[in-house]
């Protein structure tokens, strides 16, 4: 009987383990600041486990959520790594829930400009600019692309790295960047870009390891690439290009998943992001702003740039257009 017993109390403890699944994207565990997050989280609420689930790209994630969310299988708790342009996709997908603000203190220290969701359901919890980052040990001076027009020329034949709009949020920052640009115009650039691409790559972080090996000299990153280097290894190589004084302003926002377990908990995590703690990691594990305006910015980032002439498009023309330009620009690169 009393084996029974502590079999029965084995099992009543297991049953009343809880956890939070949380979605991201893979550089945000390999680079980020997951494990700091996890440790802090797990220390605010003992015997709760913080599980990172992050096998792709944000964009890939998104996918692989919305997927599983149709077929009713088990998913995330909370999803972070939404760039503000896929908003559009997540809420015609009914991904999320609505937060409670009265539940996210710190949301009361989020300036309400990057606030980019109207509807309440996904929060802010970084932002910056995607532009290009060259390598000025490998790329003579007189071939750094001034305008976006400078990357087609000649010279520059597979030198240049970017990322797939489907899959990486970068890359379809990057799409939109010269649809906004070019305007009907943006295919015809696409065409003469495309002899100057040495790879179009699944996600950021495929990208930017073919770039720090060396194999092309130019690659699609983010305005704060030149605060990394300096930062991380002391040298100024890695140098950013805003073309045109342009870059595209990317926002990445989290949310709660309709079926989450544990409302509790999925605020709490929200607001612990939040946290001028974690938003001070953000500008060196993610290389990118904080939200929180109470988080300072460490000596260096005097070298992250911010574009004289940011570039973005409205969430609904996206939303609207978006599936009709991904079509076009698949199209274009498998007829070459």
């Amino acid at each position: 009987m009393r084996k029974l017993w502590v079999l029965i109390l084995a099992l009543a403890l297991l049953g009343s383990a809880r956890e939070l699944v949380v979605y991201t994207y893979d550089s945000f565990v390999s680079w980020g600041p997951a494990l700091a997050i996890k440790e802090k989280f797990e220390a605010l609420f003992p015997g709760v486990t913080l599980t990172w689930v992050a096998v792709g790209d944000s964009s890939e994630m998104l996918s692989r959520l919305i997927a599983e969310l149709r077929l009713g299988l088990p998913t995330a708790d909370v999803f972070l790594g939404l760039a503000d342009v896929e908003l559009p996709r997540a809420l015609a997908h009914n991904v999320f829930q609505p937060y409670d603000p009265a539940r996210i203190p710190n949301l009361a220290d989020v300036p309400s400009d990057l606030i980019f969701d109207p509807t309440g359901h996904v929060l802010p919890y970084d932002h910056g600019y995607v532009t290009f980052v060259y390598d000025s040990e490998l790329l003579p001076e007189e071939l750094v692309p001034q305008t976006l027009d400078d990357l087609l020329r000649p010279e520059l034949k597979g030198k240049i790295i970017v990322t797939d709009p489907r899959t990486s949020s970068p890359g379809l920052s990057f799409l939109l960047w010269t649809i906004a640009h070019y305007g009907e115009g943006w295919l015809a650039f696409w065409q003469r870009l495309i002899p100057n691409l040495l790879t179009i790559t699944k996600g950021w972080s495929e990208a930017y390891d073919l770039f720090l090996a060396g194999e092309a000299p130019i690659v699609l990153s983010y305005s704060t690439d030149t605060a990394y280097s300096y930062i991380e290894h002391g040298s100024l190589r890695y140098r950013v290009i805003t073309p045109g004084g342009e870059a595209f302003r990317q926002v990445e926002g989290m949310g709660i998943v309709r079926t989450c377990r544990d409302l509790d908990l999925a605020h709490a995590f929200l607001n612990l992001v939040l946290s001028v703690e974690i938003q001070e990691l953000m500008p060196t594990t993610q290389w990118m702003f904080p939200v929180n305006a109470r988080a300072r910015l460490p000596a260096g980032y005097e070298y992250a740039v911010i574009p004289e002439r940011p570039v973005s498009l409205p969430p609904e023309l996206v939303g609207e257009k978006l599936e009709g330009w991904l079509s076009q620009w698949q199209r274009l690169l498998i007829g070459g």
